[in-house]
């Protein structure tokens, strides 16, 4: 055995996610990064599409895959993590500046991104329909 080995072997494992109680701020970093990867693949995606709908003339049947339901509903999806993205991106901003750092304004913060989120995402699948 190797004395890195050993030294390795003795060291405590570091605690991890099932250890700590879920707090807002913990939450919201977590969904901010998933937010962030599924909207890199929706936007992908959305481009890919268009750029099959322009190539293909603007065929009315490529184009008519949005109103499918699944199509719908990934839609709103990625706009509702989009929304969330940018809410929370803007809370982060905030934190650039260093302003709401303190426990209570970073909870009320918190709220106020998840709150603005959904607002505006509601209102932009009422827009859209």
């Amino acid at each position: 055995m190797a004395i890195t080995d050993e030294i390795n072997s003795k060291r405590p494992i570091s605690p991890h996610l099932s250890i700590y109680k879920p707090q807002i701020s913990s939450i919201m970093s977590i969904f901010h990064r998933l937010t962030g990867v599924a909207l890199f693949i929706g936007f992908a995606i959305l481009a890919w599409w268009m750029t099959i709908w322009i190539f293909s003339k603007f065929d009315h049947h490529i184009f008519n895959i949005i109103n499918y339901l699944f199509v719908r509903i990934a839609l709103y999806a990625m706009s509702g993590a989009f929304f969330y993205h940018l809410c929370n991106g803007v809370r982060h901003l905030f934190w650039d500046i260093g302003i709401g750092y303190s426990l209570p304004v970073m909870h009320k913060s918190g709220w106020a991104a998840l709150i603005c989120a959904a607002i505006l995402t509601v209102i932009f699948i009422i827009i859209t329909n």
